[in-house]
């Protein structure tokens, strides 16, 4: 079965964002504490706020243009200055609009790469307003003459729930289709707390979904570190990167945010799909013991999730096919993630292998359609 169905949407690829985006783009007060690379110790570090990153190898970024290559070549390429070798279409609107020609794709929602090492480290509420602004504001440009084919999403931390606000409103009056945030908070504050309602409100009144993406994590909150001898089990981390996400997006539920903001829209994204149909039961199951008497919320979650959430699978998710039938045909989104090395690069093959099974409305829910309605694009 070919895939020549002409809405097809990709709804979460990313870009490689140049070094300078952050100096370029900063308000000019905080220009001399932008992201930016410089050399430290005769090494290439990733600085924010002047200093070292303490968490994060900016060599892992050269790397996440590898999409494709086997371990060898992505070693190789972590040797190289970032950008290193950028793929095709990761760094130049021009050329991703090209790349989404060739491989049949209509539009491609756009995330960050650069933009998502960041947030965990940053304790001044003000300057990361300043980072997520500054990015904004270049992707909003980035995408700009793309003829709606490149969607910017802005990036919004929770440190003020005012100002995030605001900066919501602006991103989407310069182009900015919806936004998202990281799994966690600046604050601890639970995403869906009433202390965020100015955020959610706004959000609601825009009409703009907002996505919960995975992003670096503090140490101190990544659900693998409660192992020693983590450091090189790159691929159990990976592995359990959509736990940061999950628990974010079950605290939606225990906070009762959907009866608060009944039109607000939520998005679960790089986190698979598969497993929402057993967390559906297990949420709703658990809703009907005493166990609910916490959750304030009139019905059971399966109801708020199919009536204002969305998820975003993986070509590659085997079992998908399955768990969209169970769950609900308009529910689900698909995404390559490129250019990023934790995917492999045929994921057009796999995603018409993905949707082979499916009714022809489910098949043209999961391509596009579910997402055209969600973004308004």
């Amino acid at each position: 079965m070919a895939l020549d169905y002409g809405n097809i949407i990709d709804a979460d690829g990313h870009i490689l964002e140049p070094l300078d985006a952050w100096e370029k783009y900063i308000d000019p007060a905080y220009r001399d504490r932008a992201l930016r690379v410089r050399r430290h110790d005769g090494r290439e570090v990733l600085e924010l706020d002047g200093k070292p990153s303490r968490f994060f190898d900016i060599r892992t970024l050269t790397g996440l243009g590898a999409m494709g290559k086997n371990s060898q070549e992505i070693a190789e390429l972590m040797e190289q200055s970032y950008p290193g070798n950028a793929p095709f279409g990761s760094m130049d609107p021009k050329e991703r609009v090209a790349l989404l020609d060739q491989e049949g794709i209509a539009k491609a929602i756009l995330y960050p790469s650069l933009g998502l090492t960041w947030e965990c480290e940053l304790e001044d509420a003000e300057l990361s307003l300043a980072y997520a602004q500054a990015y904004n504001r270049w992707l909003c440009d980035f995408c700009a003459d793309s003829d709606g084919r490149l969607i910017a999403i802005a990036h919004i931390s929770l440190a003020d729930p005012v100002k995030a606000a605001a900066e919501l409103e602006r991103s989407v009056r310069a182009g900015a289709r919806g936004a998202f945030v990281a799994p966690y908070t600046l604050t601890r504050i639970p995403h869906a707390h009433p202390d965020h309602d100015t955020f959610w409100a706004t959000a609601q009144d825009l009409d703009v979904p907002v996505a919960i993406h995975p992003m670096a994590e503090h140490p101190k909150i990544r659900t693998y570190q409660r192992f020693d001898g983590m450091g090189k089990a790159r691929w159990m981390q990976n592995a359990l990167g959509m736990q940061g996400p999950q628990q974010a997006f079950y605290g939606l539920f225990q906070w009762g945010l959907f009866d608060r903001f009944p039109n607000i829209k939520a998005v679960v994204l790089e986190s698979g799909a598969g497993w929402i149909g057993a967390a559906l039961d297990r949420m709703d199951t658990t809703y009907e013991t005493s166990l609910g008497d916490s959750v304030p919320l009139k019905e059971k979650p399966s109801v708020y999730f199919k009536r204002q959430c969305w998820i975003s699978g993986d070509p590659d998710e085997r079992a998908l096919a399955h768990i969209i039938d169970y769950v609900g045909e308009d529910r689900f989104f698909w995404a390559t993630d490129y250019p990023h090395f934790d995917h492999p690069g045929n994921y057009m093959e796999e995603l018409q292998e993905l949707v082979a099974p499916l009714s022809d409305t489910a098949r043209r829910n999961i391509l596009g359609d579910s997402a055209a309605r969600a973004y308004g694009i």
